[in-house]
């Protein structure tokens, strides 16, 4: 079983990844540690204390970090895409159920679980980055990283060339990419592809299975009208997110290669991740110590992975 800590910015995919984890038998959430992205810091705390209340999970630590980049610059929400509160049509209590913690929590959690502990970072990296500032040699007793971020050869979601956790904060991607050690990067060259449909929400709705079923179905309808406005043609919705948990758990779904990767913050280009993908003699492979980039994925088999773990009980 992983225990994974799990940063993110909820936002209505990172919910549902935050659902997905709560959920799976393979993932142990040992804490979530929660910033600004998709929604202010404090209503994505709020939406992370939410969903660890309808879980019974008020075990769990709920960390509060970042709320505004490294830059010192305003954030920039997306409403039309996650909701003014960033579940759509829901609204969660005005409340936030059980205790946020310090930041500092973040380097005991990691400090107890030396060498087991798996961060996955699925929002912007600034308070990932800011641990490697703040924590130093404590982050290298994590196992792995994760981040989903980034596109490599194909086109943005904020940009022509950046993806929105990249481009949010570049300075603190940069620092992620440079630092992390056992790093996976999970981008929109797969994320892009990782579509819920209407027969797959069907099928994980089609009664109640656990608490979370009722939130499934608005927050999918909401999301895939946004996206109907963005993507033409579109059959669905991409929930980003969720993939990066499924590559970690499910690692032979997914094409991965290896290299140094950079994020660039200059402001013509900001957010731009790159990597050389020039042909590389075997040599020049076997010397590369960067990033495992996931280029492709088995969709179907990612699918029924998906619909499994949401029809679950706790």
């Amino acid at each position: 079983m992983e225990k994974v800590l799990l940063f993110c910015d909820p936002g209505i995919d990172d919910s549902v990844a935050i659902m997905f984890a709560l959920l799976h038998p393979d993932i142990e959430v040992v804490g979530i540690v929660s910033s600004y992205g998709n929604v202010d810091k404090e209503q994505a705390t709020n939406n992370a204390a939410y969903l660890l209340d309808l879980a019974g999970r008020l075990d769990v630590p709920l960390i509060g970090a970042a709320a505004y980049p490294l830059s010192g610059e305003m954030a920039v929400y997306y409403p039309e895409i996650h909701g003014e509160e960033g579940l759509g049509p829901i609204t969660p209590p005005d409340t936030i159920s059980g205790t946020l913690e310090n930041f500092s929590r973040v380097f005991s959690i990691i400090d107890e679980y030396e060498g087991e502990l798996v961060i996955v970072d699925v929002g912007r990296q600034t308070s990932l980055a800011s641990a490697f500032i703040l924590g130093e040699d404590v982050m290298d007793k994590v196992k792995a990283f994760y981040v989903m971020g980034g596109a490599f050869l194909v086109p943005g979601n904020v940009t022509p060339l950046a993806e929105a956790n990249f481009f949010g904060d570049p300075i603190a991607a940069n620092v992620v990419a440079t630092r992390a050690h056992s790093l996976t990067i999970v981008p929109l060259n797969v994320t892009n592809y990782a579509i819920l449909t209407d027969e797959v929400i069907d099928q994980i709705t089609d009664q109640e299975y656990n608490t979370f079923t009722p939130l499934i179905r608005p927050i999918y309808d909401y999301y895939a009208e946004a996206y109907q406005e963005l993507v033409l043609g579109i059959e669905g919705a991409p929930f980003h997110d969720v993939v990066t948990l499924v590559a970690l758990t499910n690692p032979e779904l997914f094409d991965f290669v290896e290299r140094e990767v950079t994020v660039v913050d200059d402001p013509s280009v900001r957010g731009l991740s790159v990597a050389d993908f020039r042909p590389l003699s075997a040599e020049e492979e076997a010397s590369i110590e960067g990033a495992q980039i996931a280029m492709d994925f088995n969709y179907d088999e990612y699918i029924n992975i998906f619909i499994q773990v949401m029809k679950m009980e706790f």
